[in-house]
């Protein structure tokens, strides 16, 4: 999650949500990160999730990122999971709870539905109030301007 946390510290470079995420390899090597980049990009589908997911896939040369954890600091939104479900990810661990629009078990659970053909373990809450916190001083700062 140290690893994640310092992606979104890079977000604010750009006015974007300090959101970031890594995607580790089985021997624990970072496939992948990311930040969150829709204002730097102008794209809605910049969320760090899924940019660290398109860096694992180019990096391992296989869009199917089995035997890999995504480590992110917010949890994921159902655009993310959706994501997360196609990429085969088996585990998913996230700091804060996302309590408008998470789908890993607060708004929704898109991760766990047994409808779908893919099931991820998912581990909340790690290092969760440094992770809020981030998120709080940015809207915080945000509502002050």
């Amino acid at each position: 999650m140290g690893l994640a946390l310092e992606q979104a510290s890079h977000a604010g470079a750009t006015a974007d949500v300090p959101i970031g995420a890594v995607v580790l390899g089985p021997d624990g090597s970072v496939l992948g990160a990311g930040c969150n980049e829709r204002e730097a990009l102008e794209d809605p589908t910049a969320h760090a999730e899924m940019i660290a997911i398109r860096a694992a896939a180019r990096e391992l040369g296989n869009w199917r990122l089995a035997d890999c954890t995504l480590a992110v600091t917010l949890e994921p939104c159902a655009m993310c999971a959706g994501a997360i479900v196609l990429a085969r990810l088996p585990r998913v661990v996230f700091g804060a709870w996302d309590e408008k629009a998470g789908a890993a078990g607060s708004v929704f659970d898109i991760l766990r539905d047994r409808r779908l053909n893919h099931w991820v373990e998912v581990f909340p809450g790690v290092r969760e109030d440094e992770c809020a916190a981030l998120l709080r001083d940015f809207f915080g700062d945000r509502r002050l301007q």
